[in-house]
This record gives structure tokens, sequence and C-alpha cells, in this order.
């Protein structure tokens, strides 16, 4: 049985050697077209010398990825002891990692590189979405300052109406020099909403800019077609979209009011109280000093506010780095895990072949080696072992002296090869020698 065995083994070993040849050089093969593809990608010049140098390099990997397979498949499966085994296969993963390094990753190029590329440009426009949000709630932080502003305004307005009609501040009616410093106060206040309301629409007309560059750039990422217009006109827009980001970190008015609010105190003048007697002039200058507490007061709370949208961190100048499709597969490799596995599939998939003959031949002498000669030999081996003894015997000589005479040849050689160790006999055994 085991002899039926180990031949059915080694008839299915020989039956198999064309299909693993036929194997290997198919796959050599569709590694050399997708390395060939590949290369392609990344190669610059004219179309000549992208297509000959393209060409030479994917017949180079596929001879070698079929010569390095067909070698271990030749070698390692006969290969029996164990330090043989290990060399065998450290050489087998230099030979692997090689051909990860000069063919698998431009087989994933080719394999994925276009959908590497789209997502290169999809999450660059993630990110400059980000930055455009960023930019524009900058610009339009110091809006949340507007209403504070209107109401500082319409009091000192009140006020002044009322000093004028009533004489509400000083009691007397008139418009008088407390008029015209409350007149004064509500003025500046309505300049700066008015810069304010300004700044507004100018923020409004950049943001709504830059959201129609990010419509172009999103709709370049989906549309149909060859990758690499789409990343060229993509390019384009992101010159544009980093222009408005730039505009939109210029218009924010913050630092304008932070001086404006320095200016309501720094620059505080009062007019001269102007009352016909003294009673009313002491009742005016006690009402301006009121007033310039008063606009003292809402100067700190404007500066403190400007301070704070002025400590926002400002939108970092983000650069635009256009990829080559085998560069966007190796960036973006957890993405496309499948590609990668296809494309080492290819080229390591040999290997799985390498052990199979590995696997059978162990087999196969593990059968062997526990049969006695006279089992393990075939009749073919039978019947060529009795034509040379028929035709030793004819011609007249007897196997067994022969055997006995090469057994006696081989001991005295042994013999003769044991070096002596006692000196004086050495020394006669050197001048018999000699003589």
């Amino acid at each position: 049985m085991a002899v039926g065995a180990s031949q059915r083994l080694h008839d299915g070993v020989a039956a198999v050697e064309t299909m693993t040849r036929f194997a290997l050089a198919v796959l050599a093969l569709a590694s050399g077209v997708y390395t060939y593809l590949g290369v392609r990608s990344i190669l610059d010049g004219s179309a000549t010398a992208v297509f000959f140098a393209a060409m030479i390099y994917s017949a180079s990997v596929s001879v070698g990825i079929y010569a390095f397979w067909t070698y271990m498949a030749r070698f390692y499966p006969h290969v029996t002891t164990h330090t043989g085994r290990a060399a065998m296969l450290g050489v087998m993963a230099l030979g692997a990692a090689m051909i990860i390094a000069m063919s698998s990753w431009l087989n994933a190029a080719a394999l994925a590189g276009s959908a590497a590329l789209e997502q290169h440009l999809a999450q660059t426009v993630e990110d400059y979405t980000a930055d455009l949000d960023q930019a524009h709630q900058n610009a339009l932080a110091a809006q949340s300052l507007l209403p504070d502003i209107q109401r500082a305004s319409e009091r000192f307005a009140q006020l002044a109406a009322s000093e004028r009609q009533t004489g509400a501040l000083t009691g007397t009616t008139g418009s008088g020099s407390v008029v015209q410093l409350l007149s004064q106060m509500s003025a500046q206040m309505k300049e700066l909403e008015n810069g304010i309301n300004a700044s507004r629409e100018q923020v409004t007309t950049l943001f709504n800019e830059g959201q129609k560059r990010l419509e172009t750039m999103r709709t370049l990422v989906s549309a149909p077609g060859a990758i690499e217009p789409r990343a060229d006109q993509f390019s384009s827009e992101v010159v544009a979209l980093t222009g408005v980001i730039a505009s939109l970190g210029q218009t924010s008015i913050a630092p304008s009011i932070r001086r404006a609010a320095d200016d309501l105190s720094l620059g505080f003048i009062a007019p001269v109280a102007d009352g016909g007697d003294a009673d009313l002039v002491n009742r005016q200058d006690q009402v301006m000093e009121t007033v310039r507490a008063s606009v003292a007061a809402q100067s700190k709370v404007l500066s403190e506010a400007a301070d704070e949208i002025l400590a926002r961190a400002l939108v970092a100048e983000r650069r635009f780095v256009p990829l080559s499709s085998a560069e966007a597969v190796l960036r973006y490799a957890a993405d496309f895990i499948p590609a990668w596995a296809g494309a080492i599939s290819i080229d390591l998939l040999p290997g799985v072949l390498v052990f199979i003959l590995a696997a059978v031949h162990g087999a196969i002498r593990k059968q062997e080696e526990k049969l006695p000669f006279a089992e393990r030999i075939t009749a073919a081996e039978l019947l060529q072992a009795l034509d040379v003894q028929r035709a030793v015997t004819k011609n007249g000589t007897n196997l067994g002296e022969m055997v006995r005479q090469a057994e006696a040849e081989s001991k005295a050689e042994e013999t003769n090869n044991i070096t002596n160790l006692d000196p004086r006999t050495r020394t006669k055994e050197r001048a018999h020698e000699d003589r």
C-alpha cells in the first residue's frame, strides 16, 4: 500500500510539472502587465521613451519573478536539513520583499491609482472646507459685538434727545455742551456700526465665492473620465480658493474695533461747559464726567471683546501637493487594502505552490524511508540491474570477488590514512617511503 501511495505522489508531481510552469509564466506575465501600467503613471518624458522604459522594466520584473519561483520550486522541496531549509526560507523571504518593492506597489498603483488620486483630492476638499469655515468664523467673530455697539449708540442718542428736549441730565433744556458730547459719542458708535456692517457684506461675498470654488472641486473629484486632466483643473481651483481664504483672514474688523475702542477712552475730549451761570456749568461738568466714565467702561468692554477675537487661531496656510497614482496608493494604503492584497497575491502566490511541492516530496520521503530497499526499487530498476549482472557474468567477472576486493582496498586506504603518533615509528615510515 505504501509503495502505491508513494508512486501516486510521484506520478502527481510529474503530472503537475507542466501546469506549475504554466501557472508561474501566467502569474509572472500578469505581474509584468500591471507593473507596466504602474510604471507609465510615474514616468515623465516623451511617449516613446516612457513606453520603452516601462516595457523594459516590466519585462525584467516578469523574468525575475518567473526565474525566482522556478528556482524555489526546483530546489526547496529537495532540501531536507534544518539548516538548509532555514537558509532557503531566508532567501525566499528576501526575494518576496524584493518582489514587493519592485513590483507589487506598482501593481497596486495600476489597480487603484485613479481611486487613490480621487481619495487624495477628496481629502484635500475636506481640508480646504474646514479652512474656509474657520476663516469665515474668524471674519464674522466681530459681528457679535454689533448688538453692544448698537445699544451704546442708541443710548447716547436717546440721552442727547432727552437732554435737548427736557433737560433730563442738567435740568436745563437746549443744545448745550452735554448734548454735543452725547451726540458725538453716538456718532462714533454709529460709525463703528457702519464699518462692521460693511465688513459683513464683504465677508459674505468672499465666503460665497469660496463655496463656489469648493463646489467646483467636489464636481472634479466625482466627475467621470481620466483623473489627470481633472487633477490639473483641481489645482487651479485650489490656488483660487487659497486666495479667497487669505482675503477672508484680512477682512476681519476686529483690529479696527480694538483701535476704535482705545480711541473712545484715550482720545476722549469733553467740550467746555457753556452754561450761563455757575450752577449750570457745575451741573454740566458733573454730567460730562459721568459720560467720561461711561465711555471708559464701554471702551474697556469693547477692547476685551476685540482681544478675544484677535486671540483666535489664524488659518494656517495650506499647500496643495499633487501626487502621482503610485504615491497616492502608498499614502492612502489603508483605504485600498483589497487592491494591495490582489497586487501582492499575484507576485507571491507561487510561494504556495512551492510549499505544496515541499509537503508532497516530504511525504514521499517519509513513506519510502520506512520500506526496505527491495520494496523501494521499481520493476524497471530491477530489470536494469539484472541486465547489468548478466553482462558482467557473461564477461567472466565474479561480482562477489570484485565486491570483496573493493572492500579490502577501501580498508587499506583507511589504514594508510591514519597518522601514527609514535615519533620513532613515524621516522621509520618516512625512511621507508624515501627508499
